[in-house]
């Protein structure tokens, strides 16, 4: 009974966000585009030329299985492979699809007590890793969950003939119960973004 009315819960959310619509529609213009030059994907081990920068880029999410709540679309991509991550460097778009690995954590501490830890429990887990290569210099940067109806941008500078790394790390939505204790079954709250280790102001 409790999975059921956090479902119909999520789908209500899900409803007036939808209902909205300015998110989902910024994300899909944003993985679209206008410009193909600003950044090319680069492997390991290729010399940087004059001027430019390299940049790891890292974000990942931990979802529900499959089927966890009884009333969520079938469309929905939550527990399935080919999770979308949609950035956009000054106007250049792309969508990674990253598969999802089973992540199971467990719900209690050795004492007994509820975990405090955001991804306890059984769900899928979704890592992205990306190296870009661009101009040194300073770039906004666009990171958009499209299944999740969540977006933000920042500002960054990239030092010439340096590797950096950009790195978006999620701060999941609290239970409702009086623990307060943050779990990845209630969806994104936000995406703390750091550049190097060093927290980066939001836009």
């Amino acid at each position: 009974m409790r999975r059921l009315l956090i479902g119909i819960l999520a789908v209500f959310t899900g409803l007036s966000l939808l209902g909205c619509g300015t998110t989902a529609k910024e994300i899909q213009a944003k993985s679209l585009g206008e410009k193909t030059d600003v950044f090319t994907e680069v492997g390991n081990g290729r010399a940087l030329p004059k001027g430019f920068a390299d940049m790891i880029i890292k974000a990942n999410i931990k979802t529900h299985i499959e089927g966890y709540y009884v009333l969520e679309s079938k469309e929905s991509i939550h527990g399935k492979q080919g999770y979308p991550f949609v950035f956009n460097i000054d106007g250049q778009g792309i969508t990674w699809k990253v598969d999802g690995v089973k992540d199971i954590k467990p719900s209690y501490e050795a004492d007994g007590k509820t975990s405090r830890d955001p991804e306890a429990r059984e769900g899928l887990k979704y890592i992205l890793e990306k190296t870009v290569r661009l101009t040194a210099g300073t770039h906004k940067v666009f990171f958009g969950l499209p299944e999740e109806h969540y977006s933000v941008e920042v500002e960054i500078a990239l030092e010439e003939g340096k590797m950096s790394i950009l790195e978006f790390r999620p701060v999941y939505r609290y239970k409702t119960d009086p623990t307060r204790i943050p779990t990845f079954l209630r969806g994104v709250d936000r995406y703390d973004v750091f550049l190097n280790g060093q927290p980066v102001l939001m836009k």
